[in-house]
């Protein structure tokens, strides 16, 4: 794999280094990686780094396309390597648990605006925000249920 992620670094001109290919490389093994979960993949894997240097890495890597940062409400960014698709995000308000879903199959609805303004738009960022199978199950089992009165 390290030779792939060292090719698609080439590939948008970037130096290829250790800290970038296990900074990627920890992306791609956890997709919706906080700052934090990448930075003890990465130490786990090379040893020493600094906080700094994964968040200039993640920051390089974003802006060359190849990760993607995501940003929910009331929570710490999280990174992945899923690009260049119009994917949006299902979020549990409970546990935080972030899962991906496909924008509508064989159309872009959420890339039509209401009105434009004139802008060429070509990716939308949205958040379904929820309650996962876990959570609700929690959920019910821990509220009472109504009885009927008969």
């Amino acid at each position: 794999m390290s030779t792939d992620v060292a090719a698609a670094l080439r590939s948008r001109g970037l130096h290829v280094t250790a800290q970038r290919i296990a900074v990627f490389s920890a992306v791609n093994d956890e997709p919706h990686a906080t700052a934090d979960d990448v930075l003890n993949a990465v130490r786990a894997s090379l040893g020493t780094i600094s906080r700094q240097s994964v968040y200039d890495s993640l920051t390089t890597l974003e802006q060359a396309g190849l990760v993607r940062r995501i940003n929910p409400t009331g929570d710490a960014a999280r990174y992945e390597t899923r690009v260049g698709d119009n994917h949006h995000h299902l979020i549990c308000r409970e546990c935080g648990q972030l899962v991906d879903v496909d924008c509508a199959v064989g159309e872009t609805p959420c890339l039509t605006a209401a009105d434009d303004h004139g802008f060429h738009i070509d990716e939308a960022e949205v958040a379904y925000w929820g309650y996962c199978p876990s959570c609700t199950s929690a959920t019910t089992e821990q509220t009472p249920q109504p009885t009927s009165r008969t």
